[in-house]
């Protein structure tokens, strides 16, 4: 049913409003009395059940950063089954993202291009929104997701990511640190080591025992990957892959829909191979019990399962919500009980 309208609605209207609209009502799902009745349909198996960073995830699969950004939807998102709700990403400081439009769908591919630009009230707003999610019983695991502000020098950026996990840090359950998306001018450039390795220093000592990820480009070099992972292993708890890709190669959607799209990250099916390529090679470099979080093309309860055993510790999903509608955790969660 969800896949008629989405044809007939959905598909119809303005990308952004139409996720809007949505989200409205995951927002609001708690407050129309059926919330927890929708829980009981859509909770995870017991078994799916997944220890990592010191906390308890009702199952492996939860929402990727983006989805969520300033934790509005955390406790609607849990009911509809997800473990874990990745909120952000934030930023220190309140803006308004790039102009729009800033997402386009590619349904032909089942992928989406977003120059979203970190849209967001800033941390302080985010926090008084986190604390109130958090004194609600039965919410799923909260993340929080921070970046550079856009109009922060990347030379001044160590200062501006301590003001967000001064403030959210004491809220998250974990905390990753965004240096991977293409839509903040400079930012992918914290990527290198030389640059990374003060940040996730300053972060992890800020964040006191709040367990600290980073999340990493696609677009990355095997090397570069492998280099960030090893400085992952010694400094955080985790490592997050992939974030969007600027790559436009192999699409089906014609040539000049993608091109009149433009510049952004492009999230979805395409990303799926470069993004189980990545985790593989992150997993054969880190300890076992290292925590490796894998995003990027995921759908079906079989995708998070092939993520799963190349060596994800969790796993997250975004754009396969637009395709999938609400109740695609419940579907991936199913599944998932019955192929393990």
């Amino acid at each position: 049913m969800y896949n008629v309208i989405f044809r007939v609605f959905f598909a119809r209207m303005d990308p952004e409003r139409a996720h809007t609209v949505a989200f409205r009502v995951i927002r609001f799902l708690p407050t129309l009395g059926f919330g927890s009745v929708v829980r009981r349909f859509t909770r995870p198996a017991e078994r799916l059940r997944v220890s990592t960073l010191g906390l308890e995830f009702d199952s492996p699969f939860g929402v990727a950063a983006g989805f969520d950004k300033e934790g509005t939807g955390i406790r609607g998102l849990g009911q509809l089954g997800f473990s874990h709700v990745e909120v952000g990403t934030i930023t220190a400081r309140p803006q308004p993202g790039n102009e729009k439009p800033r997402l386009f769908r590619l349904i032909a591919d089942r992928a989406v291009i977003n120059r979203m630009g970190f849209n967001n009230h800033g941390a302080a707003a985010a926090a008084r929104v986190i604390r109130r999610a958090r004194a609600r019983s039965g919410r799923p695991v909260i993340g929080v997701n921070i970046g550079k502000s856009r109009v922060v020098d990347v030379d001044d950026a160590i200062d501006d990511y301590l003001a967000s996990t001064k403030v959210l840090a004491p809220l998250a359950d974990y905390l990753v640190v965004n240096v991977s998306s293409p839509n903040t001018p400079g930012l992918r450039g914290l990527q290198e080591l030389e640059k990374l390795r003060p940040l996730l220093n300053a972060v992890t000592s800020a964040a006191g025992s709040t367990p600290v990820l980073v999340k990493i480009a696609p677009d990355l070099t095997d090397d570069e990957a492998t280099a960030i992972a090893a400085l992952a292993v010694e400094l955080v708890d985790g490592i997050i892959a992939t974030n969007t890709t600027l790559s436009r190669a192999g699409l089906a959607t014609d040539a000049a829909t993608v091109a009149a799209a433009g510049a952004g990250g492009l999230s979805g099916l395409p990303v799926a191979a470069r993004s189980l390529e990545l985790l593989r090679l992150i997993r054969s470099v880190v300890p076992e019990g290292f925590c490796v979080i894998s995003v990027g093309g995921v759908e079906t309860a079989i995708d998070v399962a092939e993520r799963l055993d190349a060596g994800a510790t969790l796993v997250q999903g975004y754009t396969g919500f637009l395709y999938r509608g609400p109740l695609w955790a419940r579907q991936v969660n199913r599944g998932l009980a019955r192929l393990r």
